[in-house]
């Protein structure tokens, strides 16, 4: 037991770390607890003791308790459970900061081959945009290559016909030549889906008819096709061209015999007009008798 002015001494080992974030601990937790008190500790080697002294109250000084020499080991294992707190909320937050790290450096690998993948993307589409662009004049100015080839055939036959027809003047040959040039020219526009209808004879469509006629006419009823000025074509089932035709009508009906009493009047007006010739009529009569 020491006197009321010796201060109460405390003498254990440990390590100079633990001790270092006890005092640590200590302090923060008193500065919560605006409480006043100071602690003092002197740390040496791990070798040798520690000592911590705690200033004395009035009280101490007064009548010190009698167990003031006795270790405090519950502060030690509190200190202690400090420690071992403090270091796994430390290996928490590392541990979570790693994890942390490594989402934040997947997601830049993954914004990084994004924009990769953007800027590869809008390099294709330029050059789409370009390979379209030059197809497309190539189309304008070449489109019809395929149509004119199979054309120009058309066109060395005709000038063959011309030749024949100069050379011998047979209209039979000629007229025979020209119509297998024309069936020639038919099939080839076949080739590209452009095909003929006849509309003589059908009814009056004005999806597929152009009329530019009305004719009166028994031989086909009213408002059917009489006849067929130009034919109409057809592209891969699309109308490029429509029939122009003549419209039949039907005929109007005889006048004279629905007016019979306008035949009358003129019977009438001519006893009127042959009344003054009979006495021309007897003066003969009388003259030859003479």
């Amino acid at each position: 037991m020491a006197g009321s002015n010796d201060k109460s001494r405390i003498q254990t080992d440990i390590g100079q770390d633990v001790i270092d974030a006890a005092v640590r601990s200590v302090e923060r937790h008193m500065d919560e607890e605006d409480e006043v008190t100071v602690i003092e500790v002197g740390a040496s080697s791990p070798s040798t003791p520690v000592e911590a002294e705690a200033s004395p109250s009035p009280e101490d000084t007064a009548s010190p308790p009698p167990d003031a020499e006795a270790p405090p080991s519950e502060d030690v294992a509190a200190l202690r459970q400090e420690v071992e707190s403090l270091k796994a909320q430390l290996e928490f937050s590392q541990a979570k900061g790693r994890e942390t790290m490594e989402r934040l450096r997947e997601a830049h690998e993954r914004a990084k081959e994004a924009q990769e993948r953007t800027v590869r993307h809008a390099a294709d589409l330029e050059n789409y945009r370009k390979r379209a662009q030059k197809e497309k004049e190539e189309v304008q100015r070449f489109g019809s290559e395929k149509l004119l080839k199979d054309l120009l055939p058309v066109m060395d036959n005709l000038d063959r016909a011309l030749d024949a027809a100069a050379k011998t003047p047979d209209l039979d040959s000629f007229e025979k030549g020209v119509a297998m040039t024309r069936k020639s020219f038919e099939d080839a526009l076949g080739r590209h889906g452009v095909k003929g209808f006849s509309a003589k004879g059908q009814p009056f469509d004005p999806r597929l008819h152009e009329a530019i006629q009305q004719v009166e006419t028994a031989d086909v009823p009213a408002g059917h096709v009489a006849h067929e000025v130009v034919r109409g074509f057809y592209l891969n089932e699309r109308l490029v061209r429509p029939a122009m035709v003549v419209v039949a009508r039907a005929p109007a009906e005889p006048v004279a015999a629905a007016e019979p009493p306008a035949t009358a009047e003129p019977a009438t007006a001519t006893t009127d007009t042959e009344a003054p010739a009979a006495p021309a009529q007897s003066e003969n009569s009388s003259g030859g008798s003479q």
